[in-house]
């Protein structure tokens, strides 16, 4: 959730999950996937640092800190090298 501000300036709490997309013209225009139209007076760059902000703060992540970092086990005993395009071992057909 992100906290922005209308063009009347009444402020608005916004699902940033439900973001399409946002228009950049004189207003930030954010358009959500139900098809409503929210005008706010933050720039987009604001908006998108927002939203940044608070996933990294949901996710546990501090600032300039990179994502978990995705490790593999070691495959048994060399299958990983006799593995054909289809990622099985040579010979084994996919289910």
């Amino acid at each position: 959730m992100v906290r922005l501000t209308r063009l009347n300036h009444a402020p608005v709490v916004l699902n940033s999950d439900l973001i399409e997309h946002i228009d950049i013209t004189p207003d930030t225009v954010i358009t959500l996937t139900n098809g409503q139209i929210l005008r706010v007076r933050e720039t987009a760059e604001e908006v998108i640092g927002r939203i940044i902000e608070f996933r990294r703060r949901i996710h546990g992540l501090a600032e300039g800190a990179s994502g978990p970092e995705l490790v593999l086990p070691p495959a048994p005993d060399g299958e990983q090298e006799d593995a054909g395009e289809s990622g099985l071992p040579e010979g084994q057909e996919p289910e």
